[in-house]
């Protein structure tokens, strides 16, 4: 409706409409720990109407802080199953009314879904990235238990908590949410609940050394790298035990995993090694501002001793110079703890060589260059 068209209606004293714009949501899958798309940016009055999919899945609020977890006062779905066989549809529904244009922020609380990236926002602002490695980083259990597997179908029955909110008339088989300017909440909820399996975490590279883990059991420590455009890891020194595995998580910019030494901080083990050593190396992982598609990078962790990593990134600035280094079972002060690691990468003088993708230093060619220094003095002596 145009501004000349709207102010004649408001003259004559005629009734006029704005449309609502209502978003399409998809939840699941068949083996997808995804709400597709992953945010949206609406106003007042617009609807976001969620499709469950294969597995088992929820909408529950959450906050930008504790995106794992159900914010207080906050809407849930409750657990919707759709059977892996059902590919066709109907597919249960869930729809929200979207009140102002303050941030909503949205997970699924079926166990570890939400810490392998299955989160949704409305009006995130620039925020999602972090939203999100919130989630990948958060080790908190929620504050509302997942469904546990039974022998046979239990029937969870949800009626709404608050009388302000508008009950659906939705079919068993569906969810309703609805919300109004003082609360939100579950409403009209009577579904059949059951838990299937649930995902493993999978990486996009994963990198090990030759011995084997000695354990059967792990934990997964998450390493965010570039959060916020910073040249750093977070967190930059952890503890891990033999069978541990760590997963860097690159959110933005132009970074590397690459293992280093404590002699040589910003230069790659494969070049400084005498033993042969070749280290891991992730190479340059390039993740474009506003994409929420994390590529990720896995190391294993084969015994107690100290591993040390930098980014080997130095366009346009050197980011192992900068501090950009991390370490894993580093002591957390003296001779060779991990603040005298930061001080050494940021101390390097280490000369470097140039790709097209980003640059790799060279402890060789600094050593090469000493020994031909040298040779040179000898000879001026030998001349004269």
């Amino acid at each position: 409706m145009t501004l000349a068209i709207l102010s004649t209606f408001l003259a004559l004293g005629l009734p006029f409409f704005v449309w609502a714009t209502e978003f399409q949501v998809t939840v699941g899958g068949p083996g997808i720990l995804q709400f597709n798309p992953e945010y949206v940016n609406a106003t007042t009055g617009d609807t976001v109407v969620f499709s469950f999919r294969q597995e088992n899945h929820t909408v529950t609020q959450s906050s930008l802080d504790n995106p794992c977890q159900l914010a207080d006062g906050g809407f849930d779905s409750g657990f919707v199953p759709v059977a892996v066989n059902n590919t066709d549809g109907p597919f249960p529904a869930a729809q929200y009314t979207v009140t102002d244009d303050n941030p909503v922020w949205i997970f699924c609380r079926q166990e570890n879904h939400c810490q392998q990236g299955m989160v949704f926002a409305i009006n995130p602002g620039d925020h999602y990235s972090t939203f999100k490695a919130n989630a990948f980083g958060n080790n908190t259990a929620n504050s509302t238990s997942t469904a546990s597997a039974t022998s046979s179908p239990t029937t969870t029955n949800s009626s709404p908590t608050s009388s302000d909110v508008q009950s659906s008339t939705a079919a068993p088989s569906s969810t309703s949410i609805s919300a109004t300017s003082t609360d939100a909440a579950v409403v009209n909820v009577t579904t059949t609940v059951t838990v299937s399996a649930t995902a493993q975490p999978t990486s996009s590279v994963s990198a090990t050394s030759s011995a084997e883990a000695s354990t059967s059991t792990y934990a997964e420590h998450i390493v965010i790298v570039g959060v916020d455009g910073k040249l750093a890891y977070q967190p930059s020194n952890i503890t891990a035990a033999v069978g541990d595995i760590v997963t860097f998580l690159f959110i933005q910019g132009n970074h590397t995993v690459t293992q280093s030494s404590f002699s040589y901080p910003c230069s790659s083990l494969a070049e400084t090694s005498t033993s042969g050593q070749t280290g891991f190396d992730s190479d340059f992982m390039p993740v474009a501002n506003g994409t929420s598609n994390y590529p990720t990078f896995t190391i294993d962790v084969n015994n107690t001793d100290p591993i040390w990593v930098y980014c080997k990134q130095t366009n346009p600035q050197d980011h192992c110079a900068a501090g950009m280094v991390f370490s894993v079972n580093a002591a957390a002060s003296g001779l060779e703890g991990y603040p005298a690691f930061v001080n050494a990468a940021k101390q390097s003088n280490a000369t470097t060589e140039t790709s097209h993708s980003g640059s790799i230093r060279s402890a060789a060619s600094s050593r090469n260059a000493g020994v031909a220094l040298t040779l040179f003095a000898i000879i001026t002596v030998l001349a004269l």
